[in-house]
């Protein structure tokens, strides 16, 4: 297998850069769905109705945070390669066995295998201060006496650039602008790359986030096999800023960094299914997910317990209503997403022959927020009628539409090539204030707000499984 990132970096990144610039919905009056097509899906009414009151006001009601809390209590951070990730996935496949759904099944997966180990860093000159860091997914470690160096401090590539002379030697310090998670993040990636070309020894990297209480945030980042690697960590914003204070006065910067990060040998994992099978057309499906991996800070609660625990559980929602749809709905649970989409990569190509029976894909990786409605991928026709599903949840806000050219993260494997596909809008304006840190912990998550999208989840996924004719990809 090829490295993760190498793999699908640049569906990554495009999957990243998606939420920054979004175009502008398909107005109303362009959809001309035939009357017969708008009556069936406006018929579905009485059942949207009543998944929605089962999931937000029913026996179901409050499932979903309970559910997700029992779950990132038990096993917290998950990060890939690590046996707890593979203790969860166990208890998962028993969680999907118990709710009675159908051909519940783990799939192997070869993932890479990273270890953080311990990490440290302190400002040695002109004071003593310690400097809370992250290593970044991928990294190499320090030598065993670690590196101390003397700091350059850079806002941008341009800046680093314009002081190539002064980059030798050196751990360089990006304090880059935060604009957008899409746009900033190339910093986290590309950051070691950029400063070991010009002969730096490290680099620390400002956290990817618009606020900060003084907690680094980790990511995966990218070497270049033609570049030598360098340890490469983020640091806080606060601390970020700081630097770059006191480099611009002119002071001279000292800093000792310490990583025992390593990567091992690759390891075996597995994306988790599970099914409600179709009752006429079984071999056409409707996917929905999210991942169950996570960084190893935090508990994943958020990033992205909480999506993968809306998917399996608006399936169990439905069986639990004895409802069947015309086609097959399937959940998967994606393991070694935050090395690249390495599980969704690996199923993609094992599925590859049951591509054309794809129907829809959904995928909720962006929060689990108060639901707005789905940013959708595909044609004209195919956003149309799924206009026409949303308005079915009118009951609990979440009609909104969106367009963009891809979605999601490992959902974009497919709808880069066309296949329509969702994720969910959710009200995620604070999401990167607590992605990849040690914040992402059970309270961000809300349990009105995770019934409300498990319920948007269960109804669009359902009709649009249900529906006698298929969602076009044309």
């Amino acid at each position: 297998m090829l490295p993760a990132r190498t793999l699908v970096g640049t569906l990554f990144l495009v999957a990243a850069v998606s939420s920054a610039a979004v175009p502008a919905a398909t107005a109303e009056d362009e959809c001309d769905l035939p009357e017969e097509m708008v009556r069936e899906i406006r018929s579905y009414a009485p059942v949207a109705d009543k998944i929605i009151r089962f999931v937000t006001e029913g026996k179901f009601k409050g499932r979903t945070w309970n559910k997700l809390a029992g779950f990132v209590d038990k096993f917290g951070s998950r990060i890939a390669g690590s046996q707890n990730l593979e203790n969860a996935i166990d208890f998962m496949l028993n969680e999907l066995r118990k709710e009675g759904l159908d051909n519940v099944h783990g799939e192997e997966v070869t993932i890479p295998h990273w270890v953080r180990g311990r990490e440290s860093a302190k400002l040695l000159e002109p004071r003593m201060q310690t400097l809370p860091i992250l290593g970044l997914g991928g990294s190499i470690a320090t030598p065993k006496e670690g590196i101390t160096a003397e700091l350059l401090v850079v806002d941008s590539f341009d800046e680093l650039h314009h002081h190539k002379e002064q980059a030798k030697g050196k751990i360089v310090v990006f304090n880059e602008n935060y604009t957008t998670y899409g746009e900033s993040v190339r910093y986290r990636d590309y950051a070691a790359v950029e400063a070991a070309k010009l002969g730096g020894v490290a680099t620390l990297v400002r956290s990817v986030t618009g606020f900060s209480i003084a907690s680094p945030h980790t990511g995966w980042q990218d070497y270049d096999s033609n570049v030598t690697q360098i340890p490469t960590a983020s640091i806080t914003i606060e601390d970020a800023q700081m630097l770059s204070r006191m480099f611009k006065r002119g002071e001279k910067l000292k800093v000792r960094l310490y990583m025992e990060a390593k990567t091992l040998p690759p390891a075996k994992s597995r994306n988790t299914v599970a099914e409600i099978k179709g009752k006429e057309k079984a071999d056409e499906v409707v996917l929905v997910s999210g991942h169950l991996d996570s960084w190893d800070v935090g508990q994943g609660a958020m990033d992205d317990g909480g999506g993968a625990f809306v998917s399996w559980l608006s399936l169990a929602a439905i069986r639990k209503l004895d409802l069947r749809p015309r086609r097959t709905l399937r959940a998967v649970l994606w393991t070694a997403e935050e090395e690249g989409l390495v599980g969704a990569a690996s199923y993609v190509e094992k599925h590859k022959s049951e591509e054309g029976k794809l129907n829809f894909v959904m995928e909720s990786d962006e929060g689990t927020f108060t639901p707005q409605g789905l940013v959708f991928s595909g044609s004209k026709t195919a956003g149309c009628i799924l206009k026409e599903v949303l308005k079915l949840t009118a009951s609990i806000n979440a009609t909104n539409f969106q367009l963009e050219k891809n979605v999601g993260s490992d959902i974009t494997l497919w709808t880069s090539k066309g296949l329509p596909g969702a994720s969910l809008m959710n009200a995620n304006e604070k999401y990167f204030w607590f992605h990849h840190s040690a914040g992402d912990m059970m309270t961000v998550e809300e349990p009105r707000a995770l019934d409300l999208c498990t319920a948007l989840w269960a109804v669009s996924s359902y009709v649009m499984a249900d529906l006698s004719f298929g969602i076009p990809r044309n």
